[in-house]
């Protein structure tokens, strides 16, 4: 063997046995050690925890945002709809309730939006032009209403054909 290195002790059945040699300066100073270490180590300091709400807070902070960001992009995106909705429904009565002839038509405001409806002829070009069985009109539905980045508004346009030609 090496020199320093002392032989482990065995018993019968193989079992290593503790030495009998008393703890040296070394490990009785470790052994004292031990339980003031325990005592330091058993939670957060004052730094971490700091750290961590740090952490939190802005972690937070950009998640109010994103969902008060998405809530008003869904509230002007319900908006849109009822607005898309309220132009369809006014071209859909042009010839119905709006005459279909030369002009601009509006009434009260429906749902908080306004509404006024362009009839404007349409013209027509090449082989179309020569003999015309109808007149087209170019029917444009605008919806708009107040936000606080000014006016918005939704147009629609359609093509009606008119009444019967004569020649």
């Amino acid at each position: 063997m090496s020199r320093g290195m002392s032989r482990p002790s065995f018993s019968a059945r193989g079992a290593r046995r503790p030495s009998a040699s008393p703890p040296g300066p070394r490990q009785r100073q470790r052994q004292r050690q031990r339980p003031q270490l325990a005592a330091f180590q058993r939670g957060f300091s004052l730094l971490e925890v700091l750290v961590a709400f740090a952490i939190l807070a802005l972690s937070l902070g950009v998640l109010m945002q994103i969902f008060s960001r998405a809530l008003s992009t869904t509230g002007l995106n319900e908006t849109y709809s009822r607005a898309a909705a309220l132009a369809e429904s006014k071209l859909g009565t042009v010839g119905i309730n709006i005459p279909l002839e030369e002009g601009v038509h509006s009434g009260d405001p429906e749902d908080g939006m306004d509404w006024i409806v362009f009839i404007e002829p349409y013209p027509l070009t090449g082989w179309l032009a020569e003999n015309p069985a109808r007149q087209p009109y170019q029917v444009t539905a605008v919806a708009s209403w107040p936000s606080a980045n000014g006016t918005r508004r939704v147009a629609l346009r359609s093509i009606r054909l008119g009444q019967k030609l004569d020649f």
